[in-house]
């Protein structure tokens, strides 16, 4: 049965309830484009980096780097890979990641590898992913990762669901997250109408891909917007 997280109060409640029994929990945070998935990893990530925060019920465990936000856009493949692949016009597509490497990163994590697991990030200035750029130590407890494709059930995405403690689908009203797209493109360089085309013929075939999905999740999660 999928549970329905109404509010971020909500959604710290059930991450430190998985807390309590897990030593150490894999959250996926799911959505199509736009619905808000990083806001809402970045501001779970930030709620436990040093523990468990007060007024959840569970007994607060201070400790540096508790909890950890490794978003699946680190896997990007590199621009000029996808030029060579001829998938550059459609970035963002299943096919425009590596997928293996994702899943590979989490199983490290999930298996609990000595020493430190390095992530990769995506920087959003470049639009490039950067090796090296997350640290998951021994003594994190808490991993938030988010992307487009954490329900998928082909080649390698299935097992990427494997690794995980639980995947939450973020629920955005439509129009309102390809307004919040349309945004975006224009604030990283493309020009109104480019970033017109590119939400309809590109974001919203993956969003359809993924929404194919969502009836994996764990839970819903339907917060008031959020400032992207």
């Amino acid at each position: 049965m999928t549970v329905h997280i109404a509010d971020l109060e909500e959604a710290k409640s059930r991450v430190a309830q998985l807390l309590a029994t897990h030593e150490r929990v894999i959250l996926g945070i799911v959505g199509a484009p736009g619905a808000g998935k990083s806001t809402l990893a970045q501001l779970l990530a930030e709620a436990f980096a040093e523990g468990v925060p007060d007024g959840t019920g569970v007994v607060d465990e201070p400790k540096d780097h508790f909890a950890a936000w490794v978003p699946m856009d680190g896997y990007h493949l590199a621009d000029v890979e996808l030029s060579r692949l001829g998938r550059l016009e459609r970035k963002g597509a299943i096919d425009t990641f590596d997928a293996r490497g994702y899943r590979s990163l989490l199983r490290r994590i999930h298996e609990g590898e000595d020493g430190v697991i390095y992530a990769p990030m995506f920087e959003r200035d470049l639009e490039q992913p950067l090796a090296g750029a997350i640290p998951v130590f021994p003594w994190t407890r808490l991993v938030v990762t988010e992307g487009n494709y954490l329900l998928d059930e082909t080649d390698a995405w299935k097992d990427v669901r494997a690794a995980m403690t639980e995947v939450w689908y973020v629920d955005v009203d439509d129009e309102l997250r390809r307004e919040r797209l349309v945004e975006r493109h224009i604030r990283f360089g493309k020009e109104p109408e480019q970033a017109r085309k590119w939400v309809m013929e590109v974001d919203e075939v993956n969003a359809r891909r993924i929404a194919a999905c969502r009836d994996r999740a764990n839970a819903t999660v339907s917060l008031p917007p959020l400032d992207l």
